[in-house]
């Protein structure tokens, strides 16, 4: 059973492929660390991508202190402004993100490149640098007294050896995307893992803070979730970024990990009580599995 505010409208995986069950047991009732509050100071890893720049204009209109973590501090003062803390580093690097890392109430790890060959991957931004390197040195470097680490990762990485999510894979973007999510499973952190469609909307990487905030996913606002790595389909990052940032702040949404794709539809837009509904269902549905 997937979770939407409507009707199920986002495509399923084939029923000829199976879905591998995670290795971490997913409990909704207990909680680590709490979930964030308003105030709190959030740590944005890849601030300045398609889904980073997102969470940091939402967070920053919610009222939380923002650490936007980038290699490209230029890149990150045109689309911010100075509204976010800006920080200057490369998560491959522990020694220019431990100052990033001090103070901080919550992680959101927003890192990615592009699944094929492309521009992104110079300088070794490739998936295994990226999808692995860079954010399972984050995980590992996070103070365990953080309040949550969310984490985007990706639909398919539990079928990356089935159709179509084979063709995906070629580079490894799924299989090193699973890694980190085993060790973030396995790390101690309280966590909330996102996997999301193929994500659509943006990157908005010409816009300034008041745009971003007014971007919009068109027709295609609802969204479906489930417990599940069973879904084929697009993920708006405008509902990606407020998903992960209403998650965390789901205490029920600690050690947890979703999938979400986009349909058509109002959606849940930034109503969290509509949110909490959607979460405390798929609680249900993986205490159900």
């Amino acid at each position: 059973m997937s979770l939407s505010t409507q009707n199920p409208r986002c495509s399923r995986s084939s029923s000829t492929g199976t879905t591998r069950s995670s290795p971490y047991r997913r409990i909704c009732t207990k909680t680590l660390a709490g979930k964030l509050e308003q105030g709190d100071r959030v740590l944005v890893a890849g601030a300045t991508g398609g889904v980073g720049q997102l969470v940091t204009a939402k967070l920053l209109e919610k009222g939380f202190q923002v650490r936007a973590l980038c290699r490209d501090s230029q890149k990150a003062k045109q689309l911010f402004g100075s509204g976010p803390e800006i920080v200057t580093g490369d998560c491959r690097d522990v020694s220019s993100i431990r100052p990033a890392l001090n103070g901080i109430n919550a992680v959101a790890c927003c890192l990615g490149t592009t699944a094929f060959p492309s521009a992104r991957w110079k300088g070794k931004n490739g998936p295994e640098q990226t999808d692995l390197v860079a954010t399972t040195t984050l995980i590992k470097n996070t103070p365990r007294s953080v309040k949550r680490f969310g984490l985007v990762s990706s639909i398919g990485v539990e079928r990356y050896g089935q159709l179509p999510f084979n063709i995906l894979n070629l580079g490894g973007v799924l299989k090193f995307k699973r890694q980190s999510e085993e060790l973030l499973m396995r790390s101690g952190l309280a966590f909330t893992i996102l996997r999301p469609g193929r994500l659509t909307d943006g990157p908005y990487t010409s816009y300034d803070l008041n745009t971003l905030l007014k971007a919009t996913s068109g027709s295609r606002k609802d969204i479906q979730l489930s417990a599940k790595d069973d879904q084929q389909g697009e993920a708006s990052r405008i509902a990606v970024a407020e998903a992960l940032i209403q998650a965390m702040m789901a205490a029920s949404m600690e050690q947890q990990v979703f999938s979400l794709c986009s349909t058509e539809g109002e959606g849940p837009a930034q109503d969290a009580s509509k949110w909490q509904a959607l979460f405390d269902r798929c609680c249900r549905q993986q205490q159900a599995a």
